[in-house]
């Protein structure tokens, strides 16, 4: 099936909303990059009870096919990290660890690159290829160099620009090393998610070259980072806007185990809580409590009796923060050598004295032994990472 009028009608549609720009270079690649070609084996789609649908390419008829291919949706593409759509017969369960990402965040991210058309660009985390083919048209083969870790997801997705006409430099590696062996590149996008920015693209890219990255530990409450690097090998800009993408295999955060009331048994203080933890599954306060506690985990745990238990924990400190809601508000116990709470809602209070700015206020400063984040000129609003 032929689907070119489908690819017209999502660049018409990314057009509209404003995520191609007027006139934009990426229309083109949009309009003739098949992005049905990158989803083969098949995808998995949300079903009943948290189950998935597998929903294969050969078994599906075309239309319809095409029709899940132009949604303007992330489709997973894997789960569990092996799992594809032709080797499931029946609903499954199971957590997404490969997609393909929506094309407005795809095509936005593109956008946010300011490339031009002699280029080079490292991509970090090719998941199904999709946006390497943009790049690759758009480009040319031999400016586009993509990493992926998993090595049944590059083959895919290396049969997949195949399949579109492109020769590209797919590399199967761990992708916060970089790629050292075509470097210096112009450009650096990751379509993961990371901790902080490894300085190893920031070695890698040119001076005046631009890296691209989603930053932050939590599933969500992460922010786009866009830094330029500068002639000293620094680099520096700031968070352009939310952004959501599956972290890094090697910084996806394990989901604590054991009987979590227990780890919470021994305190040191215990007060009201000033701030409501529910505050963390905002955005704007999640971001704002991972620049304080990078370490810190936020956990929503079900108790015996069905009621539901917060908790902010940090391992690498050993210290944590246990909430309880009674009639009167929210009682904060805390344990360890940081009192995390304490910490948190400083840095809360202190944004909100600033006017609650988004997150679109954070400057960020890269160098090879820290990371610096600030909002304005208050020192209570500057968070320093050192790297190990």
């Amino acid at each position: 099936m032929d689907t070119a009028p489908e690819r017209r009608a999502l660049a018409a549609r990314l057009s509209a909303s404003g995520v191609l720009r007027r006139d934009s270079p990426w229309r083109p690649a949009v309009e003739a990059v098949p992005r049905e070609l990158f989803l083969r084996p098949g995808v998995f789609l949300p079903a009943d009870g948290g189950r998935w649908q597998p929903v294969t390419a050969l078994s599906t008829p075309a239309e319809e096919w095409a029709r899940i291919a132009y949604r303007d949706e992330s489709l997973a593409t894997q789960l569990d990290g092996h799992l594809t759509a032709d080797e499931a017969e029946t609903l499954v369960t199971g957590v997404p660890t490969s997609s393909s990402t929506t094309p407005t965040t795809v095509v936005g991210m593109l956008e946010q690159l300011d490339v031009a058309d002699d280029h080079t660009v490292l991509e970090i985390g090719t998941g199904t290829g999709y946006s390497s083919g943009l790049m690759c048209y758009r480009l040319g083969e031999d400016n586009v160099t993509t990493v992926e870790v998993d090595p049944r997801v590059a083959a895919r997705a290396d049969a997949a620009l195949e399949a579109a006409g492109h020769s590209t430099w797919t590399v199967t590696g761990d992708g916060l090393l970089g790629h050292p062996a075509r470097a210096p590149y112009d450009r650096v996008i990751a379509t993961c998610a990371v901790r902080r920015i490894p300085y190893t693209w920031v070695r890698q890219t040119r001076p005046g070259g631009i890296v691209l990255a989603t930053v932050g530990s939590w599933p969500y409450g992460t922010g786009l980072a866009k830094v330029t690097v500068n002639d000293d090998g620094t680099a520096e800009g700031r968070i352009i806007g939310r952004s959501s993408f599956m972290h890094a295999r090697a910084q996806a955060l394990v989901p604590l185990a054991g009987d979590l009331s227990a780890r919470t048994a021994y305190v040191d203080t215990e007060r009201p809580a000033k701030f409501p933890p529910a505050l963390l599954d905002e955005w704007m306060p999640a971001f704002l409590a991972q620049l304080t506690a990078p370490g810190a985990q936020f956990v929503h745990a079900m108790a015996d009796d069905g009621t539901q238990n917060l908790y902010l924990f940090d391992a690498e400190r050993e210290s944590f923060a246990a909430f309880t809601e009674d009639t009167s508000g929210w009682t904060v116990r805390q344990g360890g050598p940081m009192a995390l709470w304490d910490a948190v809602e400083e840095t809360l209070d202190a944004w909100q004295d600033a006017g609650s700015p988004d997150i679109a206020s954070i400057r960020l400063h890269v160098t090879e032994q820290a990371h610096t984040y600030w909002i304005g000129d208050q020192q209570a609003l500057r968070w320093e990472h050192r790297l190990a």
